[in-house]
């Protein structure tokens, strides 16, 4: 097994950073900060409908009409890609396992929060149908960012005081089940009622959930508009390759196998790895040495691209809550691909526009169609592949 090195490539001219927050007031906020509504009983399981199918990869289209989605390059209705997607947080811990719904997010997010733990935010596009979304968690402000790459409502379950800011920006639409920042405090969040406990007895962290009904009734009540708005989406966000030509990677600079791709020296306690199935040309996602699944499908999460974004990182002034850098055009990272790697560059110089990923020729990365893995690797962690 080869061990690479992530290079840490710094910048004075960088202009933000954002941060995490520390456990206890994140159990404060999400726990006893409890103003949603709950059900006696979860939604029963149901397979959701996702996007990412044979008929869906595809040249053409399934059915007339159709377009490719800016997400996955899957083929879906005019109607979902005009409308507005999700983004939800939710936990990586092992008690939080396994989830409702992550599988159908296109493209899933991970990144450290405090005490060597990290989170995901799923972003979903086909999400008015699902019948179980979570368990849910606290916000973190950098996600916020990356949320607004899609346009997206950013669903969380409160979050720290930082994030307050955040949240409160014009640009920026949130359901919480929790207030942010303000622990033991049990005024309604906004959009709480879209949220409730799978145990209304027991409101423990892993057991706070929503679902595409309650999210678009929550989400028509508070007047948020359900299209992509001019002013704050850029659809040109990646670039794919054509089904029946797909990147290979072959002849591109400095490609090399990579069969496994193991997050273990980023996310040191869930241990986070992706490992090649050559007959399905996907990477399948495991946590804690487990398959990582969605409840709803009862499948493994499967990814074709993935993603490492090397980046900056510090701490706030207490020591304790950190910071990511999300606007950057110094740092670097890889991309995973039908086995393959190569090394990448990566550039975001405004909120809302996309980050852009950049091979080592200066050209911009062309993505498989299909669902993408982005792991935020803090600058001086390893990523290992073999």
């Amino acid at each position: 097994m080869k061990k690479y090195r992530i290079l840490l490539l710094l910048s004075l001219t960088v202009t933000l950073a954002l941060t995490g927050c520390g456990k206890d007031k994140e159990k404060d906020a999400e726990i006893k900060e409890t103003p949603a509504p709950v059900e006696s009983t979860a939604p029963a399981p149901e397979e959701s409908d996702s996007s990412n199918t044979e008929q869906a990869k595809s040249d053409e289209p399934p059915e007339e009409g159709m377009v490719r989605s800016a997400m996955t390059n899957d083929w879906i209705s005019p109607e979902t890609a005009s409308a507005r997607p999700i983004a939800v947080m939710f936990p990586t811990d092992k008690g939080s396992q396994p989830q409702y719904g992550i599988g159908s997010a296109g493209v899933l997010y991970e990144c450290m929060e405090e005490g060597e733990m990290s989170r995901q935010m799923g972003v979903i596009e086909q999400w008015q149908d699902l019948k179980q979304i979570g368990n849910i968690r606290s916000g973190r402000d950098y996600y916020v960012y990356w949320s607004q790459e899609w346009d997206a409502f950013y669903i969380h379950w409160g979050g720290p005081f930082y994030l307050r800011e955040m949240v409160d920006r014009s640009d920026v639409d949130n359901l919480s089940a929790a207030s942010v920042g303000v622990p033991g405090n049990s005024s309604p969040a906004l959009g709480s009622e879209a949220f409730y406990r799978s145990d209304p007895k027991n409101p423990t962290i892993h057991n706070g959930y929503t679902n595409g009904e309650k999210l678009t009734a929550a989400i028509s009540a508070l007047g948020y508009e359900t299209a992509h708005r001019e002013k704050y989406y850029q659809p040109d966000h990646f670039t794919f390759a054509t089904v029946s030509e797909p990147n290979t990677l072959e002849g591109a600079p400095g490609v090399f196998d990579a069969k496994k791709i193991d997050f273990s020296k980023i996310f040191t306690t869930t241990k986070t790895s992706l490992e090649y199935n050559e007959e399905e040309g996907v990477y399948y996602k495991s946590l804690y040495g487990q398959p990582q699944i969605d409840k709803l499908t009862d499948k493994q999460l499967t990814f074709d691209n993935v993603i490492v974004q090397s980046t900056y990182w510090d701490y706030r002034q207490d020591n304790k809550y950190l910071r990511f850098t999300v606007k950057d055009t110094t740092s670097d990272g890889y991309y995973f691909t039908r086995g393959k790697g190569i090394h990448i560059t990566w550039k975001k110089t405004s909120d809302n526009e996309p980050t852009k990923y950049y091979d080592d020729n200066g050209n911009e990365i062309v993505l498989n169609t299909g669902k993408t893995f982005i792991g935020i690797a803090q600058n001086g962690r390893e990523i290992i592949y073999e």
